[in-house]
């Protein structure tokens, strides 16, 4: 379950009932869960919580999507789902494998998307806007010139920022579902100690040492 409390139908204000009947039709989501792509739902059910906070986000799902943009679509989709990828976030990199789909990339293509920098499947700019893309998140923003480089070959500053823009974006959306359990990501920590046997020793090095004396 999310870590936050869900927000039910007959507390959503008017902005937020609206994209709820696109997305689950008459069903209150916290009741009755379940979108079209097979996730839960409750990203915009916790979302809803600040209804500030959902106008803004969708208002960025509007912005990326917007007929406005210079950034090419699948460069766009490529720098979202290696953000969610390389974030560790399940939610983000499975919707925008089907979004990467959608826009054109190859089975092929999506599938090479974890271990893009060792495939032959990527143009010189897919493979510039990946590896900006793990300085981005796996870098902080520290990117070498020569990335850059590489992307002003192709793109203009305009599709630059945007890129960078959508790209940090989603990296905060990998973040946060990842933080409140969202989605996908609602995952124990896999990273615990496993017990070891009642009559083993509690120190293995120290067995070690002692075979080596």
């Amino acid at each position: 379950m999310p870590r936050l409390r869900q927000v039910p139908r007959t507390e959503a204000d008017s902005d937020v009932r609206q994209i709820y009947d696109a997305l689950f039709g008459d069903r209150d989501p916290v009741a009755s869960p379940g979108t079209a792509t097979g996730t839960p739902g409750n990203w915009w059910t916790v979302f809803a919580l600040v209804p500030d906070a959902f106008r803004h986000t969708t208002d960025g799902f509007r912005f990326y999507r917007s007929k406005r943009r210079k950034l090419d679509p699948r460069l766009r989709e490529l720098g979202q789902t290696r953000a969610g990828f390389a974030r560790g976030s399940q939610f983000v990199f499975s919707q925008h494998c089907k979004a990467c789909r959608d826009v054109g990339l190859s089975e092929e293509q999506i599938e090479a998307i974890p271990h893009w920098s060792i495939t032959d499947l990527f143009s010189p700019i897919e493979r510039a806007v990946l590896a900006y893309t793990d300085c981005l998140v796996l870098q902080g923003g520290r990117v070498p010139e020569a990335i850059f480089t590489a992307l002003k070959a192709d793109l203009s500053d305009e599709a630059i920022l945007e890129l960078t823009y959508i790209t940090a974006t989603y990296d905060m959306h990998a973040t946060m579902s990842r933080a409140l359990r969202l989605e996908y990501d609602d995952v124990d920590e896999r990273v615990v100690e496993i017990a070891a046997p009642e009559e083993a020793s509690t120190d293995v090095m120290n067995m070690v040492d002692r075979k080596n004396d």
